[in-house]
């Protein structure tokens, strides 16, 4: 019984809202993230959070008190009250004063208008940041950030991927959160209509994957992925599972990059034989592919795990494993996630790292901490021996009884960091049109990827 009802808690947790954890930010992704309605186990924290703009009196009182800035009341700040409470063990008399921004641009801004103003003092202690994004903020505005290389935090036992954000010319800025760990997750059933099982599309190409794609709509009428045409993430993770950047020593790397290449002929054959459906925008992915029963497959990061349960019928359909490759490697990638870090304004900032490392920087709370914000908030940590509690162990109805969690925090392990860069989002959208334009006008592919190019050194002033 105790089994199933955290299965039942756990489901719901995941399954409440879609638009969080890598932010809902007007400069950067529609990705979503997610999350869920916090519990009984954080409400011993709850009268910390005070939900307002940014404007919002930042100020953190007495020895004790810390302020950070967040996003989403269903998915960060469970895990940030899940810290608090944890934290409270050691020091009952810690007190974490969420202020609740409304989307994660709303915290890129207040850095902007402290950073071009020259006063720090207008942030909170903390602040949580997009992943994409912070490099960027680091460098342009360097003195705004505070170095936690001293914090007590065994890096080694984080996702590599996920700290290759926070890490900034060898220094180390930021405390994860949330795991982006891409997955692909399959309706077991249409694969098997098809003639097909979840091992068969496990550890293949994408040329085969292609075929089975195309069997699995013969048969089913199914497509085996979507994707949001507009916001096309697509490419990014592709690459990054092979182990390839869209940047190469900071310009972008489109025309000669042969992985590219052949990614984008990989896309184009996966549309022209029906394995792939190209949707027109976020909506249409979410609410009619994936919700409205048009697909076999799903790939993205983890938190798209809430939009494929809102089909509550396909119940127990479902199973997750890793991505196709150009090689027929098992791939893994991630798309999406944020971090916590220490602001110039931070006047206690040994607390602040001890607080952070105490919790979401794997020391003693960190279990606690992990399994409270999975619980509540739906929160997947990249921190590896997350996987090891019950918590994570747990069987997922939904999908076949697998141990969801672990194995996608043990999935992130495997992800190779590549190089990033500030133009991310400015690249996907070339991309995007590029893929467009080779698929409805059957434009050559080298072209529309110099095309691309020139546009992303244009706008770096290259």
């Amino acid at each position: 019984m105790k089994k199933k009802l955290l299965t039942m808690v756990l489901a719901g947790a995941m399954a409440v809202s879609m638009m969080a954890g890598c932010g809902s930010s007007s400069s950067g992704s529609d990705s979503s993230s997610s999350d869920a309605t916090a519990s009984t186990d954080a409400s011993a924290s709850s009268d910390s959070s005070d939900s307002s703009t940014a404007s919002a009196n930042v100020a953190s009182e007495g020895d004790k008190e810390l302020s950070v800035y967040a996003w989403d009341e269903n998915f960060n700040i469970p895990a940030l009250k899940a810290a608090e409470a944890a934290y409270q063990k050691k020091d009952p008399d810690f007190k974490l004063n969420i202020i609740t921004q409304g989307q994660s641009s709303d915290v890129e801004d207040a850095v902007t208008l402290a950073g071009s103003a020259g006063d720090y003092s207008t942030l909170p202690d903390i602040v949580l940041f997009q992943d994409h994004y912070i490099n960027q903020y680091v460098t342009n505005y360097p003195d705004a950030w505070v170095s936690v290389d001293d914090a007590n935090v065994n890096w080694d036992d984080f996702s590599q991927e996920k700290l290759s954000y926070s890490t900034i010319s060898g220094t180390h800025y930021g405390f994860p959160v949330d795991n982006g760990t891409a997955i692909f997750a399959y309706r077991t059933d249409l694969l098997e209509q098809a003639g097909y099982t979840i091992d068969d599309v496990t550890g293949v190409t994408w040329e085969k994957w292609i075929q089975i794609g195309k069997d699995v709509y013969d048969k089913t009428g199914k497509y085996l992925m979507a994707m949001d045409g507009d916001g096309n993430d697509l490419p990014y993770m592709m690459l990054q599972a092979e182990g390839v950047s869209q940047f190469k020593d900071g310009k972008p790397n489109f025309v000669n990059n042969e992985a590219m290449v052949q990614i984008m002929g990989v896309i184009r054959d996966a549309v022209q034989n029906n394995a792939l459906l190209l949707c027109t925008d976020w909506s249409d992915y979410t609410d009619k592919a994936i919700q409205g029963d048009q697909v076999a497959g799903v790939m993205n990061g983890n938190w798209i795990i809430p939009t494929i349960e809102q089909v509550a019928e396909n119940s127990g359909k479902w199973e997750i494993t890793t991505m196709p490759t150009l090689s027929g490697a098992e791939g893994y990638a991630a798309n999406g996630g944020s971090s916590l870090y220490i602001t110039a304004a931070c006047q206690k900032t040994d607390l602040a790292k001890d607080f952070l490392a105490y919790t979401f920087g794997g020391g003693d709370g960190a279990q606690e901490t992990y399994d409270n914000a999975l619980t509540n908030g739906g929160v997947i940590s990249t921190w590896a021996k997350a996987a090891d509690s019950d918590v994570y162990q747990q069987g997922v109805a939904y999908f076949n009884n697998q141990p969801i969690y672990a194995k996608i925090v043990e999935m992130g392990t495997h992800v190779s960091p590549v190089e990033q860069s500030d133009y991310h989002y400015p690249t996907r959208t070339d991309i995007a049109t590029a893929i467009h334009n080779v698929i409805d006008n059957g434009a050559d592919i080298t072209a529309e990827l110099q095309t691309a190019e020139d546009d992303i050194n244009f706008q770096m002033g290259n």
